[in-house]
């Protein structure tokens, strides 16, 4: 099992991924003769080793599924050590930093390893990650993963304050990423980290404050083309409903429009007569309609 090689079958001393449902799964490391208890009764390690990633695990009282690991279901099955970025975060940082196969990386801080098992994926197989983190049990931890995880070869963890004494690396990075309090502090050693031919720069603040801070000391240090993301997940509720039709014909109460039939064996004046009075309507009918419109007109344009 590796995080950036795939295999087909579970292998004893294999980290793996037990899903019990979608909210319901956990990171195991397979060792035979252990049980893991599960809400559907004990799982034997013995009943995992050998079976296609993928496939169907008897419990005592149900099923269990055994899926190969990735940095998705890493992160959401982590050992909390410090806060983490989460798959939504990690996905437009990856992007913003332009990261591919080759990479070299400098990250800070490296908290629980979420962000860093996704950098590795990524940069793998001929990048490399160079990580830092102050506190020093968390780098002791995070270093057995990676060789837990088969990925030690490629990334150096190392316990350093990069805001007070840098990264100790001159021009070898195409990329730097910061998740720090202060990360302005350590934005004029990044700038001797990145190479001399240009590279990328990510700073992730939770507060506004920090991003304007952060921003002020990037451009006086001469950084380029600075813009600030905010990724908000927004889940949509799909379902079924039903509309009533509306009616595809006219009202029984609506009104109707008659025609005056045309006048016939009349007599010149009759007709006449008739046609003034008609006049007559058609005049008393503009005057009243047309007044009644334009003072209405005039209150809804007052209103």
């Amino acid at each position: 099992m590796s995080f950036v090689c795939y295999s087909s079958t579970v292998q004893e001393s294999d980290r793996v991924i037990i899903f019990l449902g979608h909210s319901n799964t956990y990171a195991l490391t397979v060792k035979r003769g252990q049980v893991f208890q599960t809400r559907y009764g004990a799982l034997r390690h013995s009943d995992v080793v050998g079976k296609r990633y993928g496939s169907r695990v008897a419990c005592a009282k149900g099923w269990a599924y055994v899926l190969h690991i990735n940095p998705e279901l890493w992160t959401d099955n982590l050992p909390h050590r410090t806060q983490i970025l989460y798959t939504t975060d990690i996905s437009m940082v990856v992007l913003m930093l332009e990261l591919k196969p080759g990479s070299v990386v400098c990250e800070s801080g490296t908290g629980s390893g979420s962000l860093s098992h996704a950098i590795l994926r990524t940069i793998a197989p001929d990048g490399h990650l160079y990580t830092f983190d102050f506190h020093e049990q968390r780098v002791d931890k995070c270093r057995e993963e990676f060789v837990e995880h088969r990925v030690s070869e490629i990334v150096t963890a190392q316990c350093r304050d990069v805001c007070t004494h840098g990264f100790a690396l001159k021009h070898v990075a195409d990329a730097v990423f910061l998740d720090l309090p202060l990360p302005w502090q350590a934005i004029p050693h990044a700038k001797n980290t990145i190479k001399l031919e240009g590279g990328r720069l990510c700073s992730f603040s939770p507060c506004i404050e920090q991003v304007q801070e952060t921003v002020k000391c990037l451009i006086q240090q001469g950084f380029t083309e600075i813009s600030t993301v905010e990724c908000l997940l927004r889940s949509y509720d799909v379902r079924t409903i039903c509309l009533t039709e509306p009616p595809m014909y006219p009202s029984p109460r609506a009104p109707t429009h008659t025609s005056t039939p045309p006048c016939e064996n009349l007599g010149d004046d009759e007709a006449s007569g008739r046609g003034d009075e008609g006049s007559g309507r058609g005049d008393e009918g503009t005057g009243v309609r047309g007044d009644e419109g334009s003072g209405r007109g005039d209150e809804g344009t007052g209103v």
